[in-house]
């Protein structure tokens, strides 16, 4: 029997493993460059950063499955190949990220240990945490969670206090697209099929007699409650860096950015808060992405033990590997695999979420097919600004924001259900 202190308990899990690294960094410096538009540009970046993550976990209540089922009604090898996909540029970018993150701005400044050593130590951790995952609902939503919300609200609350509402001008020529985009960098969609397999396992594995209706109805609940929380924690930090918008040089880097809000509202102590912060949110998340693909690779090779301890070590060392360079590099080495994976992840969790008589298996395979033809031209150019532009993509509506697979997507979805609709209207006269 589940509890609602197990949805609790459950959302305080989903909202840490969802919070990390990007999450923590990227919302500062888009409310510092945003202006007075910093809620346009807020209202984007949650849309890509909560909205969809939140759906794909509604997805998996519906499912409750593994990541394989988000794409098997395209086909079985094609989701097999996509799930290998998420899951090398997770354990290889967003992975190694948090323990970056970590070092610059939680060990670094204090320790000025070298950056092999942190990530040796963090990923050891991490592995612990994996091999007993069973206690990972426990000690991420009990212990783990609460500790980043303060400290967040923290922050926050004294900005929102303490300043003055008096904004600079916006350096975005398109705030909403441009909070959209940068809400890719979080990896929560690509976030929400990996951690939410292992939101699933891990209320199986804690409570074996729950019903497959109950266990729905805590994953949907849990998951809107850690969507609540994501959201006005975003938007606090978009504000806060807004707030700080003639405070800092304006080419500040993203970490140098959050440890000056830091030391300014929190004052002395600051830094050793923000050193706590850092490394409870990024290493939950470590934590959630290393445990999804061990799970994967067991569930591939039929629930072997022997499967899930090679993949959390190749992990963990896939982690300290990419760990050694600093967090701007693995951002922008992350933006093309990001602009080709991230619409297709949007497109899988939207079919998943509406309800099945429009999403048959015709649909996935005709709005999968179009969003990765019309995703080509963005990974193009996010490998190489020299890719050549015009003629026919000028075409493309929002092709300008890159975002031109959207309607064409949503063209096809509506044409196939049409078409589909007829011979169901027939048979039923």
């Amino acid at each position: 029997m589940l509890r609602s202190k197990d949805t609790l308990v459950t959302a305080f899990a989903l909202f840490s493993l969802f919070f990390g690294a990007g999450n923590l960094i990227l919302p500062p410096l888009l409310g510092f460059k945003s202006g007075g538009l910093w809620w346009l540009v807020a209202f984007g970046f949650c849309l890509s950063a909560v909205l969809i993550p939140i759906f794909g976990i509604l997805a998996h209540a519906r499912l409750q499955g593994t990541m394989f089922d988000f794409a098997r009604k395209v086909s079985p090898t094609f989701s097999v190949v996509y799930c290998y996909i998420v899951y090398v540029i997770a354990i290889s970018l967003p992975s190694p990220r948090t323990a970056s993150v970590t070092h610059e701005m939680a060990i670094q400044p204090i320790f000025g240990s070298p950056s092999l050593l942190t990530s040796v130590v963090y990923f050891a951790l991490v592995f612990v945490f994996v091999v007993n995952r069973s206690k990972i609902l426990d000690i991420v939503g009990k212990i783990l969670t609460p500790g980043i919300i303060m400290i967040l609200f923290l922050i926050i609350g004294i900005t929102a206090f303490d300043y003055e509402f008096t904004f600079g001008k916006t350096v975005f020529a398109s705030p909403f697209t441009d909070g959209i985009l940068e809400g890719y960098q979080t990896f929560d969609a690509i976030g929400a099929v990996v951690v939410g397999g292992v939101i699933i396992i891990s209320i199986n594995i804690k409570d074996k007699k729950a019903s497959f209706a109950e266990k729905k109805q805590l994953i949907r609940h849990a998951g809107w409650l850690a969507g609540f929380g994501l959201f006005f924690i975003y938007a606090g930090l978009i504000l806060t860096g807004a707030l700080m918008g003639a405070e800092f040089d304006p080419e500040i880097s993203r970490t140098t950015l959050l440890s000056g809000i830091a030391s300014k509202t929190l004052g002395n102590p600051g830094n050793l808060f923000l050193s706590i912060l850092v490394s409870l949110a990024c290493f939950t998340t470590a934590v959630g992405i290393v445990t999804g693909t061990a799970d994967f690779i067991k569930h591939r090779f039929g629930g072997s033990r022997q499967a899930y301890l090679i993949t959390s070590i190749i992990g963990c060392f896939l982690g300290v590997a990419m760990g050694q360079f600093d967090v701007h590099y693995i951002i922008a080495v992350a933006v093309p695999a990001l602009m080709f994976i991230y619409p297709i992840t949007i497109v899988l969790i939207l079919l998943n979420v509406v309800p099945e008589r429009f999403a048959s298996e015709k649909v996935f395979r005709a709005v999968i097919f179009t969003t990765i033809l019309f995703s080509v031209p963005d990974f193009l150019g996010s490998i190489s600004p020299l890719t050549p532009k015009g003629g026919i993509l000028d075409w493309i509506p929002l092709q300008e924001y890159s975002m031109g697979w959207v309607l064409p997507a949503l063209v096809v979805f509506v044409i196939i259900n049409n078409i589909d609709y007829w011979p169901r209207s027939k048979n039923n006269s």
